[in-house]
């Protein structure tokens, strides 16, 4: 006779039951310096097109072997922090190689930040002579190589 509290899809052999897998932490969350710096540069970058156009339009240049920087100057907003925004074209190479040197390049902006002056718009351009730098030299050349043009425009 079947029982009431039976189920019919259960097996009779009773089986042991499933492991147990670790647990996260109860809501901690340990926060990089550098995911920390990334999410506060996040408000700090150039993302229209528009933007990028005026700082190429009306900015000024520096540039080296590797980099090109445009520097424009904000009216309306002086006192606000400065702004940067980074171009890597496909001449550099694929996306990976664009990407990595887009972080690193980020990266190197993050460092230099106290060296910017506020109330200015920057653009970063990356010729392709920097993944040659970017494999002999790594982030320290990146980063000489764009205090060298932050220095020399200011």
């Amino acid at each position: 006779f079947p029982r009431a509290h039976e189920q019919r899809s259960r097996t009779q052999r009773p089986q042991a039951p499933p492991r147990q897998r670790p647990q996260a932490a109860d809501r901690l969350t340990v926060v990089s310096a550098t995911l920390a710096s990334r999410t506060r540069a996040k408000g700090r970058r150039l993302s229209r097109s528009s933007e990028f156009q005026r700082v190429y339009r009306q900015g000024r240049s520096k540039a080296n072997r590797y980099l090109v920087l445009y520097s424009f100057a904000r009216g309306d907003a002086a006192e606000d922090a400065s702004r940067f925004g980074v171009s890597v074209g496909r001449k550099v190479g694929n996306a990976v190689a664009r990407n990595r040197v887009k972080r690193t390049i980020r990266e190197a902006l993050d460092q230099l930040e106290p060296k910017l002056t506020d109330g200015l718009d920057y653009v970063v351009l990356a010729r392709p002579d920097i993944v040659e730098l970017l494999e002999r030299d790594g982030m320290h050349g990146v980063r000489d190589s764009l205090e060298e043009l932050i220095s020399d425009g200011q």
